[in-house]
């Protein structure tokens, strides 16, 4: 019974990765390559936050939140969108269009961070023989950073390839870009600050990130029709 729980748990988590890439027009132009290169950036760029989380942050003596600790933890975050921004712009890529190189981006960024994340807790904790729904909400949670993470590529497409955008559109396309770059940081606050539930702070991430991709893809389609 364990084992099954791991199993479904562990489908729950990565499998909506491997059916995104198969879904889409991904799997038809072989992106696999970018997925691969956009994942080992993410490692590289966990590394250095690792290590300026190291040498700037103090170890908490409680559980809550501190405002200038997670001050510090969002501007550390930025490093991801520094990632993002060489993943997209200096990786070399096979001869795939605009729409095709952003997903792929950030579909090999989310699977490297539910890898990274994701996989010991599973394997340790889902394995266990006391069944709990933690490691379920943990699986939901990887699907909406998923979302999340495919919407900032597509944002950071946006800002740093195309450039030929309505004036209107970039305050608005920032304005996103920066709201999915420090939702870490928001997340931490509903955990830490309000103390809201695993159930409660999942919820909110799926929720927004459902939100977020929907004004993501408005913003692309708007950016992609021809001007007058």
């Amino acid at each position: 019974m364990t084992g099954f729980h791991f199993v479904n748990c562990a489908i729950l988590t990565f499998g909506p990765h491997a059916v995104y890439y198969l879904a889409t027009p991904l799997s038809e132009y072989d992106t696999v390559g970018t997925s691969v290169k956009a994942a080992l950036v993410y490692l590289g760029t966990a590394l250095v936050k690792l290590v300026c989380l190291a040498t700037f942050l103090k170890v908490p003596e409680n559980d809550g939140f501190d405002p200038y600790q997670e001050s510090l933890k969002a501007l550390i975050g930025f490093i991801d969108v520094a990632g993002l921004y060489f993943a997209l712009t200096q990786l070399t890529h096979r001869n795939i269009s605009q729409n095709h190189k952003f997903q792929a981006v950030g579909l090999g960024w989310a699977f490297a961070d539910s890898v990274l994340h994701r996989l010991a807790p599973l394997w340790v904790g889902a394995r266990g023989l006391e069944f709990t729904w933690e490691h379920i909400l943990q699986g939901i949670e990887a699907n909406a950073n998923l979302v999340l993470y495919v919407s900032l590529a597509s944002l950071g497409s946006l800002i740093w390839i195309r450039k030929n955008k309505p004036k209107t559109l970039i305050p608005i396309i920032y304005m996103c870009a920066l709201i999915l770059a420090t939702m870490p940081s928001i997340t931490s606050y509903l955990r830490r600050g309000l103390r809201w539930h695993l159930s409660k702070v999942v919820g909110f991430e799926l929720l927004s990130s459902l939100v977020m991709a929907f004004i993501c893809w408005q913003l692309f389609y708007a950016c992609q029709r021809p001007s007058n």
